[in-house]
């Protein structure tokens, strides 16, 4: 596809459709000293888990830690607290010792470009490539699940039967998806061009079999009731709103089977989520 003409649709599309998100509001307001700091603490939440939720959990904990050093001077247990209900309580931790490399190593500014980005605890390559575009409007070049999404409709046209269901044998790996990234960049506005391709992506999905089926990264989550990941969190929110507790209490407290319990609370220890001191469980620091 020509790049004027996708750009034109996706440009569009955001003008007539694009999302409003609280962490964007502040994003486009350059003089607000802690907006890189609400985009970093927006990407932590927003892995793997639905827009809509992670609103109020941003919205109060900028109210609560506005700044990387508030948010470092917590305790992990009330930073625990605080994620509890959002899921994958480790991204509350890698977040809290975030805050503590950039109070500690970067003077409390959140770094610029992903070179700096990438070193800080629970940054990986997308994180460091969105944080520095949407903090900073740097010209970074990254991949998400709808960014993916729209790449793939527009230029890897290879439409899924829907009558059969069927998936094309064809996978189109992240690696085909890059150069295009980096040929349709908009350089110019690099913050707002990622934020209409995101938003074309989510749009897709509801109006078509997601994209992403064809994509070679593609796979279905795991159900969450009664998965591992549900004992886990329950445990963590346990220990965190009622403070530490033996393994028979906790057990009592959570209703979790013996063998279940032991074996996520192993887990929790080798992740640094909970330490055991004496046959007493505790959030972990």
């Amino acid at each position: 596809m020509d790049t004027t003409e996708f750009r034109k649709i996706i440009y569009a599309n955001y003008k007539k459709a694009g999302r409003v998100f609280p962490w964007r509001q502040d994003a486009k307001d350059a003089g607000r000293q802690d907006a890189a700091w609400g985009v970093l603490v927006s990407e932590f939440m927003l892995q793997q888990t639905q827009t809509h939720r992670v609103i109020p959990y941003w919205e109060r904990w900028m109210g609560l830690w506005p700044r990387p050093a508030d948010l470092a001077g917590a305790s992990l247990e009330t930073v625990l607290r605080e994620w509890s209900g959002l899921g994958y309580n480790r991204r509350a931790r890698y977040l809290w010792e975030c805050a503590k490399a950039i109070t500690e190593e970067h003077s409390g500014t959140v770094p610029r470009v992903p070179e700096e980005l990438l070193p800080l605890p629970g940054i990986g390559a997308y994180t460091a490539g969105a944080i520095s575009c949407f903090a900073y409007n740097y010209p970074a070049v990254f991949i998400e699940t709808n960014i993916r999404a729209t790449v793939i409709h527009f230029y890897f046209q290879d439409p899924l039967d829907d009558t059969a269901g069927k998936v094309p044998s064809g996978k189109v790996p992240d690696a085909e998806i890059f150069p295009i990234l980096e040929t349709v960049l908009d350089r110019k506005n690099p913050r707002k061009w990622y934020w209409a391709l995101m938003d074309y992506g989510a749009a897709l999905k509801k109006i078509t079999v997601n994209p992403n089926r064809r994509s070679a990264h593609y796979t279905r989550q795991s159900p969450f009731e009664g998965s591992f990941r549900q004992i886990r969190g329950r445990l963590i929110r346990a220990l965190a709103s009622e403070g530490p507790a033996s393994a028979k209490d906790l057990a009592a407290r959570t209703g979790i089977e013996t063998d279940n319990l032991y074996g996520a609370l192993e887990a929790l220890q080798k992740d640094s989520m909970v330490a055991e001191e004496g046959g007493v469980y505790r959030i972990g620091s």
